[in-house]
């Protein structure tokens, strides 16, 4: 079964950094996009970032761009998420996600291609 844990979320000041991490259990890590999403309060949970099985392509939304980067290590089963240049409107609950189902080089954009979720990570960014 797979497990996926975020960790990393904390309360800091606009401008600051963050950086957050997906543990991942199983013996396949390496052959699963990645992703991560947020979701504010009142707000839909939106893609933020994702990385495909090898690392080689990434992708981000426009909100996030230049500012944070996806990464992994596949000898330790973990994607990492560094957030710079944090705003206010950063603030929501990050969890990672992982795609092992769709085939895509890259990786999805869209919840519903996605097979495991963590229980996600509060980040709250104070003006």
């Amino acid at each position: 079964q797979v497990r996926l844990v975020d960790s990393g979320g904390g309360l800091v000041q606009t401008g600051e950094s963050l950086r957050l991490s997906c543990a991942a259990s199983g013996r396949t890590f390496h052959s699963w996009n990645m992703g991560w999403f947020r979701q504010a309060p009142g707000k839909e949970r939106e893609f933020v970032a994702g990385i495909s099985r090898s690392g080689a392509n990434t992708d981000y939304a426009d909100s996030v761009k230049g500012r944070f980067t996806i990464s992994r290590d596949n000898t330790k089963n973990t994607v990492y998420l560094q957030m710079n240049s944090l705003k206010p409107d950063d603030t929501a609950v990050y969890y990672c996600a992982a795609d092992w189902t769709s085939g895509w080089s890259a990786p999805p954009q869209f919840e519903y291609e996605y097979d495991s979720w963590g229980q996600g990570t509060q980040v709250t960014v104070s003006s």
